[in-house]
């Protein structure tokens, strides 16, 4: 095991420290939630040339802790070996049945009074989907009663259905079509017929996949049944959801090509910030309100491709994730749920566990376990460095550095009104699986092991 050396600079640019601390950011339970408003132009000062820099005295708001999402259902078993890193990962909501299985089976009572108990042991709450093809809204009625109003599980997150935009080619099979404008007449049916049974529960829709900012390249039935459906589905029901959804997943681009390389997977966490600002400008023009965004399903690929340099099961995906999981964040996303909890079958990489071990993106929520609630101001001016930074509920200072460059980087690093002292370091890099490798003093320069996750905490 080779030896990391860390050695920070810290130039004090201001000498006012950060107010009174926030409170820590709570799981919602049955409060709605509070929408976020679409990003502004805001006067931040301009990061210093060649350093990553963070200024605590900006304050970017509260974290949402439903961004630290997955999905689990009744066809993806944790395995006994791997309950208590499951009950140890950090997620803290779980969307279940997840993906088509719910569009497929009719759920049971006592699977549901299963994953219940599994989710109380996680330490997380729920979000249900009820079966929209070949269901009705009575099933999904009687579904809202038997969890909130027998049971009183107290479900406050609700979808319908999953990815519609795809039912189109699976009815077409048996005769039927399905379009845009049946989708939205039944999702209607639906949510009425459910929040009769409980008005306090909110609902989160379209559940549509592939959302994107940019579809050039691509054929125009995928861009229809993409951005047309998500258009269409906010004029028709934007008075009735709550949370407006969608799913990504990146790779593959095509049915022929194969797995990202590291660069293009590298490359690719940066149009997730134009991702999110694109639904919400859609969101606000086609419903005139500022509703929570949530990415119910993502993940980098959706294939079964495993063992390379950056399918799903590598480190370098965990790099990725722990990107994504941070622009989100700086955009204010609701609630993200990646794929998933654990792997079945051929699709044995997409999961935080394995059957017998943690994958490496694992180790990601791992590190945003210690992150902190409060976002604050950070800024890199290096491609293959990014940075994020938040106070904890303790009032320590977090800063998060990823590494994407395949070699070590030395990197100027200034907090404005940082004291000299200790940071608590943590590693995570090929050859450590989020280590605590002590105590560093504050000094001259920050080095960044190649292909690495760093957190520095300073108390």
């Amino acid at each position: 095991m080779r030896r990391i050396f860390f050695t920070l600079i810290i130039s004090i640019f201001v000498t006012a420290s950060c107010s009174a601390q926030p409170t820590a950011a709570s799981i919602p339970s049955t409060a709605a939630p509070t929408s976020t408003a679409i990003p502004t132009a805001t006067v931040i000062p301009t990061s210093f040339p060649n350093s990553l820099y963070v200024d605590p005295s900006i304050s970017l708001g509260q974290i949402s802790p439903l961004v630290y999402g997955s999905n689990y259902g009744p066809w993806l078993v944790v395995s006994l070996d791997m309950l208590p890193s499951a009950y140890d990962s950090g997620i803290t909501i779980l969307r279940f049945p997840a993906g088509s299985w719910g569009d497929h089976n009719n759920v049971k009572n006592y699977q549901i009074d299963q994953f219940m108990d599994f989710f109380n042991k996680m330490g997380a709450i729920a979000m249900f989907n009820v079966r929209l093809l070949n269901g009705t809204p009575e099933q999904a009625a009687e579904m809202v009663r038997y969890v909130n109003i027998e049971k009183k599980y107290n479900v406050q997150y609700w979808g319908i259905g999953n990815e519609p935009t795809l039912y189109e080619s699976e009815l077409k099979i048996r005769g039927e079509s399905y379009d845009v404008d049946r989708f939205n007449q039944e999702w209607r049916a639906f949510a009425e017929a459910m929040k009769k049974v409980d008005p306090t529960i909110k609902l989160v829709g379209p559940e549509s996949h592939q959302l994107s900012y940019d579809y050039s390249g691509v054929s125009t039935n995928y861009s229809e049944a993409n951005e047309k459906w998500f258009i269409e589905f906010l004029k028709v029901n934007g008075d009735l959801v709550d949370i407006v959804s969608f799913h990504r997943y990146p790779f593959p681009r095509s049915s022929v090509s194969g797995p990202p390389t590291i660069e293009e997977l590298h490359q690719n966490s940066k149009e997730w910030d134009k991702i999110i600002i694109h639904a919400r400008e859609l969101t606000q023009t086609y419903t005139g309100r500022n509703l929570p965004i949530a990415i119910t399903e993502f993940n980098s690929a959706y294939d079964k491709s495993v063992g390379g340099d950056a399918t799903p099961d590598s480190h370098y995906n965990a790099l990725w994730m722990a990107d994504v999981l941070g622009r989100m964040i700086k955009n204010g996303v609701f609630m993200a749920n990646e794929w998933g909890l654990t792997a079945k079958g051929g699709y044995g990489g997409l999961g935080l566990v394995g059957q017998t071990k943690p994958y490496p993106t694992y180790y990601t929520y791992q590190m945003y376990k210690k992150f902190g609630q409060e976002l604050v101001y950070s800024s890199s001016d290096d491609e293959n460095l990014s940075v994020y930074a938040a106070r904890r509920e303790d009032g320590a200072l977090t800063v998060m550095v990823i590494n994407f460059s395949l070699e070590e980087q030395t990197k100027a690093f200034r907090i404005v009104g940082q004291d000299s002292g200790p940071a608590e370091a943590w590693l995570f890099d090929p050859e450590h699986l989020i280590e605590n490798i002590g105590n560093v003093e504050l000094s001259n320069e920050v080095q960044l092991p190649a292909q690495s996750i760093s957190l520095f905490i300073f108390k």
